[in-house]
């Protein structure tokens, strides 16, 4: 027997499904039908030809950047993914771009290239870097005929005579183009340069389809250097652009961008240099009026009466010091005293004075009782003045 499933596990399967390759980045011409600009932003509109129809969706992030309101009867390339919004079980597309209906095989490869650059975080700000503030070797990749060339050259030596400039030669269109530019970026890489200029003049959006090569948009991602861009005219834009460190309107507006003008760093110099001897002036004045303070000082100017006060101060310091080492001899002697006489009280020479007499055996071991000697052994006796060796004729307890 089959197992069932629910709704939302068919729903979720399908779903799957559709997230496969081949349903996402696909482009559907047809004519637009029911269509609703939500208030929120979004659009919500169907899709049809001769014989079906497709819901779509395009929301506020993705449309606000249409160049044009659609309307109902509109023919329209949308270019997005399949999916399905689950709670009605309805599939759908999800539209990230709308073009007008006759649009080029170039025109559309464009978007499709500029949209899966997009979602890789290719032309995010975050992984653009600076450029260098004062390049000593600018890198030119162009044509070495073409105009875009000699404009560059003419800008970077005016504002910025000392800078080192290294060109290399690339096509800029044609066939062999994306592959020269390519070679070109590479030989670059591994030069010392500080800064790259990509670019050409203007042209056709067919002439410029060189710079939108999506192989050529990713080594400029990986570049070791900085890459300016600066393809055709300011309306002109080119997948090397967006990916691009930063985009130049046109090669001259490039070359001003990478270098400053010699005369705004010398006025900076200048005004710095100013700004430092002011700052020293300053300093020396405020030096000035601490010495003269200094000079100025009773201590200074009559430094022997300070010295005569010091004196004056020790011989303070030095009698009262004696005072206090004469009364702590007086108080140590008195406490001397105290303790000797105590020592005379407790001293066994007192005893023998009041008659009392040490007595002692033949080991000099002092004798307490009687049994402790026996007749016959002597012992010796010990008195105030002198002493005595006797013999035990008896022992009485």
């Amino acid at each position: 027997m089959i197992q069932p499933i629910s709704v939302s596990e068919l729903t979720k399967q399908i779903n799957f499904a559709l997230s496969s390759p081949e349903f996402q980045s696909i482009a559907v011409e047809g004519e637009i039908s029911n269509f609703v600009h939500h208030r929120s932003g979004h659009m919500y509109f169907s899709l049809k030809d001769a014989h079906s129809r497709i819901k779509a969706v395009m929301f506020r992030g993705r449309n606000q950047r249409l160049g044009f309101l659609p309307k109902n009867g509109d023919t329209l390339i949308a270019v997005g993914s399949l999916g399905v919004y689950e709670p009605n079980g309805e599939y759908q597309l999800y539209v990230d771009l709308l073009l007008p209906q006759g649009i080029g095989d170039l025109h559309l490869a464009f978007e499709q290239l500029k949209e899966k650059l997009e979602r890789e975080g290719l032309f995010d700000a975050t992984r653009k870097r600076a450029l260098p503030a004062l390049p000593e070797r600018v890198g030119v990749i162009t044509s070495p005929s073409g105009a875009a060339l000699r404009d560059i050259l003419n800008v970077l030596i005016r504002r910025y005579p000392g800078v080192r400039v290294l060109v290399f030669p690339a096509l800029v269109q044609g066939e062999g183009a994306p592959a020269s530019l390519l070679e070109a970026l590479s030989l670059a890489q591994q030069t010392d340069v500080d800064v790259l200029i990509m670019g050409r003049g203007g042209g056709s959006f067919e002439e410029l389809s060189a710079f939108n090569d999506e192989a050529l948009a990713r080594a400029i991602a990986q570049s070791s250097v900085p890459v300016v861009s600066a393809c055709g005219h300011e309306t002109d834009f080119t997948i090397a652009d967006f990916v691009a460190d930063l985009r130049a309107p046109t090669p001259s507006a490039a070359a001003e961008m990478v270098v400053p003008l010699q005369e705004d760093l010398l006025r900076t110099v200048s005004s710095l240099q100013n700004r430092m001897v002011g700052s020293l002036e300053r300093k020396i004045q405020s030096d000035r009026r601490y010495l003269k303070r200094l000079s100025q000082s009773p201590i200074l100017q009559t430094p022997e009466h300070h010295v005569h006060q010091l004196r004056q101060r020790l011989d303070e310091l030095w009698t009262g010091l004696g005072r206090y080492h004469r009364h702590v001899v007086v108080l140590k002697r008195g406490k001397l005293g105290s303790v000797a006489g105590k020592l005379e009280t407790l001293s066994p020479l007192q005893t023998l004075a009041r008659g009392y007499a040490i007595c002692q055996n033949g080991k000099g071991e002092i004798l307490r009782q009687a049994h402790d000697v026996s007749p016959g052994e002597a012992v010796h006796i010990t008195l105030h003045e002198g002493s005595l060796t006797c013999m035990v004729e008896g022992r009485h307890t």
